[in-house]
């Protein structure tokens, strides 16, 4: 396998075995934990590996939410490194951790990331440009989803922004295709707007689209199916609340596995109908 783009013949791989492009989050808050499991950093992890379990098989690409365990310290990353270290290395892995800083720092986070924890993607912020993203890009082989277009609720306080006549989230779509063309380096854009993942695939066609928002935020599926897949990159649709919260009762490991199954299902039928 080229090493270069190891982690992307990965992705490709998974989404064509699973069949679909999704993404399980593991978004493990202590205030969401199913009944008897403690709020410690102990019950995040042993719920974290519960919906590893559960989901893994049926994914075709696991995001970890990495403020979830750094919020216990040391302990909490601990619990990470531990369960990164459990998971089958054929699964793609995405560290959603949304970093970004000047050169130096920068390098220090990826050799974490990737270096120590192994992460095929990790999802960084563009706003200090290129210093902030080619030290990931230097891992060889890995890849990187910039925040062009987010789900949150404030999101167009910024990305809504017209810099010399075109919108902020485009200015950085396009900076990303036109700076990084070989593939690795995708886009996060959110459900919530489908005209605006629909702008966004056309000004940029070739990255792939790692696109939240899908479950609990209501976000449009068919239009998420429809302009997620890049010409260089598949695309991904992450969902975490609507599977990890499908329970709370001693039965949730089911639960998420049955929530899963829905929303390939769902998935499925949404993209048999965009095929017609």
């Amino acid at each position: 396998m080229n090493e270069r783009t190891s982690s992307l013949d990965k992705l490709r791989k998974r989404v064509a075995e699973v069949g679909v492009p999704f993404c399980v989050g593991i978004d493990p808050h202590p205030d969401a934990l199913p009944e008897g499991l403690p709020q410690t950093v102990d019950g995040v992890e042993r719920f974290a590996r519960g919906l590893l379990s559960a989901t893994v098989d049926l994914a075709a690409a696991v995001k970890i939410n990495v403020a979830f365990f750094e919020a216990f310290g040391s302990a909490g990353w601990g619990a990470l490194e531990r369960l990164v270290a459990d998971m089958d290395g054929g699964q793609y892995l995405i560290l959603d951790a949304k970093r970004g800083d000047i050169g130096t720092t920068a390098e220090r986070q990826a050799e974490a990331l990737m270096g120590r924890l192994g992460a095929d993607a990790v999802t960084l912020s563009p706003y200090l440009g290129e210093d902030a993203i080619e030290p990931f890009l230097a891992h060889p082989g890995r890849m990187v989803f910039v925040l062009a277009r987010t789900s949150n609720p404030s999101a167009g306080t910024l990305q809504d922004l017209a810099v010399e006549g075109t919108v902020l989230d485009e200015r950085v779509a396009r900076w990303v295709a036109e700076r990084w063309p070989d593939g690795r380096a995708g886009l996060v854009v959110g459900a919530v707007q489908p005209s605006v993942l629909a702008r966004l695939r056309a000004a940029v066609p070739g990255p792939g689209f790692l696109v939240p928002g899908i479950g609990v935020q209501g976000g449009d599926l068919e239009a998420a199916l429809r302009y997620c897949q890049g010409s260089l990159a598949p695309g991904l649709l992450t969902i975490s609340r609507a599977i990890a919260t499908a329970s709370r009762g001693t039965e949730w490991q089911a639960a998420a596995r049955s929530a899963a199954l829905a929303w390939i299902g769902r998935m499925r039928e949404a993209g048999a109908t965009l095929s017609v």
